[in-house]
């Protein structure tokens, strides 16, 4: 085989495995994605119509995200909203549209604690969905049912639905289920 001949494979199968390594890096990108975000992949996958896109935003989300300053709470703060959660709950029985309103203001306050902006619904939805997408949903459905809620179409069963939903949102916010959490 003449010099030409071996450099010219050479350089074939450098392209392939760089082409490889390109591809096994994507695939790999998306598997975990996928993994982290859950329901949210595929939220973001039918919103921007391809995976490319739905991937590049899901990306952003983590760039963003990863500017946050976010916080553990201390055992007492932690202690003085879970009170503040019963004492809403406890409320629901006699006054269910207030003791929504205050579920709502309590989580709001709970992840501006922990560091998360509250400003818009849709960028606290895109900053929660790194690290509590599995909830996420939660959240989703009960801002729905305040939304009916404000217009005068929600029933007590509705809410009741979305004291359950803030509940589950809440929980997730107060513990420290994060990896290498910031203190």
């Amino acid at each position: 085989m003449s010099t030409g001949t071996t450099i010219g494979v050479i350089v074939v199968v450098l392209v392939v495995l760089a082409a490889i390594a390109v591809l096994l890096k994507f695939v790999m990108q998306r598997k975990r994605l996928r993994s982290k975000f859950g329901p949210e992949y595929e939220r973001a996958l039918e919103r921007n119509g391809s995976r490319m896109a739905a991937e590049r935003e899901l990306a952003e989300r983590e760039r963003e995200h990863s500017k946050l300053q976010l916080r553990t709470l201390d055992p007492t703060t932690r202690d003085n909203y879970a009170r503040t959660w019963t004492s809403v709950q406890e409320q629901f029985v006699d006054e269910p549209t207030q003791a929504v309103g205050q579920a709502d203001h309590l989580i709001t306050d709970l992840m501006a604690e922990r560091g998360y902006p509250t400003e818009g619904h849709e960028r606290r939805e895109e900053l929660l969905s790194v690290e509590h997408a599995r909830t996420l949903d939660h959240y989703r459905q009960a801002r729905s049912i305040v939304e009916r809620q404000e217009r005068g179409e929600a029933t007590t069963e509705d809410l009741r639905t979305a004291m359950v939903h803030y509940r589950t949102v809440f929980e997730d916010l107060l513990g420290d289920h994060r990896e290498g959490a910031r203190s």
